[in-house]
């Protein structure tokens, strides 16, 4: 089962894209649904509101729990790139879960009106991947553990740092189910893991 973090944003495009691939989702809305999830998905959507709500329905703690000592596999896009970093250049007083080692700009290429497509070569994928960016934020800096999977006018736009796989713009938004299918891919590996680990306890 794949939680996709339900504070606001593009949650049913995100569902939609894992359930074709055959994989059950639930909306996370509290502390509770994190329970026998598999995977966690970040959405877009406007992070400010999004921290504000996940410091109002209590999800903060536990979101950190499952992604730093359980290592849930994450997917987070645009605005949970955002949620997810330790710094955010423009706006160096919002509040952030602070696991992901970059520094981000928010809207780095422009507003709602300057959103673009744009073909960019992911490492791991063949072929370019069409990329949809809207109010995109964009990774100026980043840690020894952060591995850049993609670029876009000199800023890094997709990273990975061991569970987590970040990006600027919205795969959830486009035809192409590669970047979702990789994940699920990552919850496989998880999950065999876990089984492993209960095995041997």
């Amino acid at each position: 089962m794949i939680g996709i973090l339900s504070m606001q944003g593009a949650i049913e495009e995100h569902e939609q894209m894992i359930q074709s691939l055959g994989v059950q989702t639930l909306r996370v809305k509290k502390p509770e649904h994190l329970e026998n999830l598999s995977g966690l998905i970040f959405p877009g959507g406007e992070s400010t509101a999004m921290i504000r709500l996940l410091k109002f329905t209590e999800l903060v703690q536990p979101l950190k729990h499952c992604i730093a000592k359980r290592h849930m596999p994450v997917l987070a896009t645009c605005a949970g790139m955002i949620l997810l970093s330790r710094r955010i250049e423009n706006y160096p007083d919002q509040e952030s879960l602070g696991l992901l080692d970059i520094s981000l700009q928010r809207n780095a290429f422009g507003r709602q009106i300057d959103s673009f497509e744009e073909g960019i070569e992911i490492e791991g994928l063949n072929e370019p991947f069409k990329a949809m960016f809207i109010r995109a934020p964009a990774v100026t800096q980043w840690g020894k553990a952060v591995k850049v999977l993609a670029m876009h006018n000199d800023f890094a736009v997709m990273v990975k740092q061991d569970n987590i796989v970040a990006c600027s713009f919205h795969p959830e938004l486009t035809s192409d189910t590669r970047i979702h299918q990789d994940f699920l891919k990552r919850v496989e590996r998880w999950e065999n893991s876990q089984d492993t680990e209960a095995q041997y306890s």
